[in-house]
């Protein structure tokens, strides 16, 4: 499982989150810091990432496209990046469930 962190979840996680998340990157990293969001959408189905975001936008994709990508919607808001990094590794059983159901395409974390 690989994660694709939006642009708005920091890119300074991303090395803490290799060990539970190999090979997770950040749009920063991957040069799509101005993509629009169905570039991203296209680019992390096309790669096989999960997306990780605090926006709502996402979860209306997986409504429209269904899946993949599964799409993990943070709402918790803005937090300091060591929260964000705590709720993903804390969360890893879920989203691998999640990645294993193939009628889940949206889940949301608190």
């Amino acid at each position: 499982m690989k994660l694709l962190l939006d642009q708005n979840l920091s890119y300074r996680i991303v090395q803490s989150l290799q060990s539970a998340y190999p090979n997770s990157t950040q749009v920063a990293l991957v040069d799509m810091a101005a993509a629009t969001d169905k570039a991203i959408w296209d680019y992390a189905q096309r790669e096989s990432y999960i997306i990780v975001t605090l926006d709502a936008d996402f979860h209306e994709y997986s409504l429209l496209y269904s899946g993949p990508p599964l799409v993990v919607w943070l709402k918790c808001g803005n937090q300091p990046k060591q929260v964000i990094l705590d709720k993903l590794l804390v969360s890893r059983d879920v989203i691998e469930q999640a990645v294993s159901d193939s009628d889940i395409w949206c889940i949301e974390i608190y």
